[in-house]
């Protein structure tokens, strides 16, 4: 017996089958191979359609980075266990069947919920952590409000994504105001704990700025750097959705020329920046046009910081200089609208290069979630467009692309086009429609890089499984797991890698574990 899908009008009479209305228009229809020739004849039915069979398209992604095959029972039959996964998010819905073992105990081993009221972790000054034992016991009652959390922690590490057998280290943010500051905190904290459980970790960041030098040398990113050597850990960082944004501008200056940096502002955005680092040895001045035509007149870096008000906004100026870990320059523009939004409109930074020896420089604009696309750079650069910290050192940076085409994802942020410069793209994964848990129950999907990168944690957390819990490979952390990640990903003819779109390739379990044993063989 198959299913029909009946397209009809009227009343529909179909004696001697199995019919279920789905509205005035639209039934099922179960019955065999004769008979469906009968239903051609009714004069009510207007289309008929055989059943399709549909395939959660989170599977399908994980057949696209081939993880299938390296987790059946047939193959490999890893799924995480002796590792930790932390996820530092909005948290996880705890009651979720995707986190829940067999007996239903939850897998969570930890939670550190940042905006809590309760006893914080040792060595921190807020939030409220629990452990297993307390959340069994029903201690959260809501996990994660927002649900980006969960649908990360369901591809990485839940009961139908990835490292299903993995324990599950939450870190959960306070979205009002995420600051580096605090996935600093929850990067120790998560480290910490896995030590403590004596397990090796991978952990996920799906939160990304692009307040910075994109170079890989403020403190959050060396920060970050550093703690990817610590313990047995892996850190995978999303590359953000800003690929297509306009937020970033580069430019280059020569000797006595002025060059226009034009942007636009859209409305109900009462606060922006705008980020332009460069060659401290370029001595540059710089005036803003508003939008009205009005200008703050040329600041040189002797007067050191300009205020003033164009067009109902106050505009600070000011000039940084390098230090200790970096020899850039950043020049910082804060705006603020006195009252209401800053006004729709053209503003142009016009730069005048007073005595340049290099004349390259970049200026980035808010992420979308703050200032949307429709604010943005006339003429933008989509290269270096890498959210911060996915430019870290020592990290596994994950751009996205779309599975079902093999086409990398409009939105994915993409690396430097320049030979030997720093912030490049390490390696993509699927990034559209991707099915996973969702908060409240139940499964949806999801878009982004957010979701590429816990396909690559999921991934790391198999390998370490394989190498330092089975003691095939006791080494297999850090950047090791990024070598043999980028080394078998899989690659197109006729592109040049590393690219600043594709890194390495595109995720690829089956030809990274054939190579790891290949070579323990040898």
């Amino acid at each position: 017996m198959n299913e029909y899908i009946i397209k009809y009008h009227g009343i529909l009479n179909l004696e001697g089958y199995d019919v279920e209305l789905l509205n005035e228009s639209y039934a099922i229809v179960t019955t065999d191979a004769a008979g469906i020739e009968q239903l051609y004849h009714h004069i009510q039915i207007e289309y008929v359609e055989p059943a399709k069979k549909l395939f959660l398209s989170r599977l399908d992604s994980m057949g696209y980075s081939c993880i299938n095959s390296v987790k059946s029972k047939s193959g490999m039959g890893l799924n995480g266990r002796g590792v930790a996964i932390g996820v530092i998010d909005s948290g996880i819905d705890v009651t979720h069947p995707d986190f829940l073992n067999p007996d239903g105990k939850t897998r969570v081993a930890y939670f550190w919920d940042m905006e809590g009221i309760g006893t914080p972790p040792a060595g921190f000054l807020f939030g409220a952590e629990y452990d297993a034992q307390q959340i069994d016991s029903g201690a959260i009652q809501n996990g994660d409000t927002v649900g980006h959390g969960t649908a990360v922690s369901g591809i990485a590490a839940g009961n139908m994504g990835i490292a299903s057998g993995a324990s599950i280290i939450v870190v959960k943010l306070n979205l009002r105001e995420v600051r580096s500051t605090d996935i600093m905190r929850g990067i120790k904290y998560v480290i910490d704990r896995a030590q403590s459980m004596e397990m090796p970790c991978a952990i996920n960041l799906s939160f990304g700025t692009n307040d910075g030098s994109h170079t890989g040398d403020s403190l959050f990113e060396t920060y970050i750097s550093d703690m990817a050597r610590r313990w047995k850990s892996v850190i995978v960082c999303a590359a953000g959705n800003e690929g297509y944004s306009g937020h970033h501008f580069e430019g280059k200056l020569s000797p006595a020329e002025e060059l226009n940096v034009d942007f636009a502002t859209a409305a109900h955005i009462s606060r922006m920046y705008l980020s332009l680092w460069k060659n401290f040895a370029d001595r540059v001045s710089y005036e803003l046009i508003g939008p009205s035509g009005r200008s703050s007149g040329r600041l040189t870096e002797v007067m050191g910081r300009l205020d003033t008000v164009l067009d109902g906004v106050r505009v600070r100026l000011i000039y940084g200089q390098p230090n200790h870990y970096s020899d850039r320059q950043e020049v910082y523009l804060q705006f603020e609208a006195i009252n209401g939004p800053i006004p729709n409109g053209i503003w142009t930074l016009r730069c005048h290069g007073e005595d340049i020896v290099e004349g390259t420089f970049n200026v980035w604009l808010p992420n979308i979630g703050a200032v949307t696309e429709r604010t943005a750079f006339l003429e933008p650069s989509v290269y270096l467009t890498m959210t911060i910290p996915s430019t870290s050192d020592n990290v596994i940076s994950v751009g996205g692309y779309r599975g079902s085409t093999g086409t990398i994802s409009a939105f994915s942020g993409r690396g430097n086009h320049f030979e030997g410069c720093k912030a490049q793209l390490d390696i993509v994964a699927p990034a559209e429609n991707i099915f996973t848990a969702k908060a409240g129950g139940g499964y949806d999907a999801f878009t982004g890089t957010s979701m590429a990168a816990p396909f690559v944690t999921g991934s790391a957390a198999l390998m370490m499984e394989w190498g330092i819990v089975r003691g095939n490979d006791i080494f297999l952390y850090g950047e090791r797991i990024k070598a043999f990640l980028c080394r078998n990903a899989v690659r197109k003819e006729n592109v040049k890698y590393p690219n600043p779109l594709w890194g390495y390739g595109a995720l690829n379990l089956c030809e990274t574990m054939e190579d790891l044993i290949y070579l323990m063989r040898r």
